[in-house]
C-alpha cells in the first residue's frame, strides 16, 4: 500500500470536515496557491516544476477547490499511478513517495 490518502466532497477551506482532518493530523496552517494563467506570476516557468519527478521529504497535502488536476506517483513496482483530482477532492501524499 502506498499510503496515499483521499477525501472528496470538501466544499471550501472552511469546511468542517477539513477542520477535523487538520485537527486529527496535527496540521496548524494552510496556504492557498491558485495555479492558473493570470493568477500565478511566471505561470509558464513555475508549472514546469510540477512535471519533474521528485521525492517528497514530507507529507504533501493538496486540496482542489476549483477546476481539476492530477498527480502522478510511483507505485510499489515502480509503475506510474495517476491520481485525478476535481473540485472538492483532497489527497495526502506520504513522505518518501515519488
Amino acid at each position: 500500500k502506498l499510503g496515499v490518502l483521499h477525501w472528496s466532497g470538501i466544499s471550501c477551506a472552511e469546511d468542517p470536515r477539513l477542520a477535523e482532518i487538520m485537527k486529527e493530523r496535527g496540521y496548524t496552517y494552510t496556504d492557498v496557491c491558485n495555479i492558473a494563467p493570470g493568477s500565478l506570476p511566471d505561470f509558464e516557468n513555475k508549472i514546469k516544476s510540477f512535471f519533474r519527478e521528485h521525492i517528497h521529504y514530507d507529507e504533501e497535502i493538496r486540496l482542489c477547490l476549483e477546476g481539476s488536476g492530477y498527480f502522478d506517483v510511483r507505485g510499489l513496482n515502480d509503475e506510474w499511478i495517476r491520481i485525478s483530482l476535481e473540485a472538492g477532492d483532497m489527497i495526502i501524499l506520504p513522505e518518501g513517495i515519488y
